[in-house]
């Protein structure tokens, strides 16, 4: 296992093509934690088709303020799938406990957060997701060094935007790298 000297919070993780896992075929993941006893993240760019925000609120026995936008949904990941946590700007902070990833982006996996967003108080920007991706010590390092994923600055537009189809493309070329040019297969010199 070669070691990683760099503490990931706060950056893109972006899949390689063939990633081998259909889970995150051409994911961009948002890194929230990471230290030598594994990490956590939430995948950015894979909306959840089956599930609205309103009806998630109608569930929760939130009633939003009339004519609030519907936010997407979207699969944070393979762990704890019926588990909310709401990534956002750091411009909201829970009194039940927020996380402070990097100088502009939180987490919060508190239902008040929810709450807040359905009476339009909440953070400027948001993304709602289900589930994370974790990793074990040293896996998320494992898989980097085997050319399973690519790290990138994270990108306000591709964290937080809409347009779900381009984050991928727009993670890479972000670290300069055009995506035609990448290849499913990897080999060493």
């Amino acid at each position: 296992m070669k070691a990683l000297n760099a503490d990931l919070s706060g950056k893109l993780l972006i899949a390689m093509p063939g990633m081998g896992d259909p889970r995150f075929d051409h994911a961009v993941i948002f890194i929230c934690a990471h230290s030598e006893d594994g990490a956590m993240g939430l995948i950015v760019n894979k909306p959840a088709t089956e599930v609205r925000f309103s009806d998630l609120l109608d569930q929760l026995g939130i009633s939003p303020d009339p004519g609030l936008r519907d936010i997407r949904v979207h699969i944070g990941g393979p762990v704890e799938e019926s588990r909310g946590f709401v990534l956002h700007s750091t411009d909201y902070e829970s009194e039940q406990g927020t996380l402070q990833v990097d100088e502009g982006t939180a987490m919060t996996a508190t239902l008040d957060v929810l709450e807040e967003i359905a009476h339009g108080r909440g953070p400027k920007s948001s993304l709602l997701a289900l589930g994370y991706a974790g990793w074990g010590p040293g896996q998320l390092e494992d898989e980097i060094a085997q050319n399973g994923w690519l790290i990138g600055e994270a990108q306000h537009a591709v964290v937080f935007g809409r347009a779900n189809e381009h984050k991928w493309t727009a993670a890479l070329k972000g670290i300069g790298i055009d995506p035609l040019t990448l290849s499913s297969t990897s080999g060493t010199a």
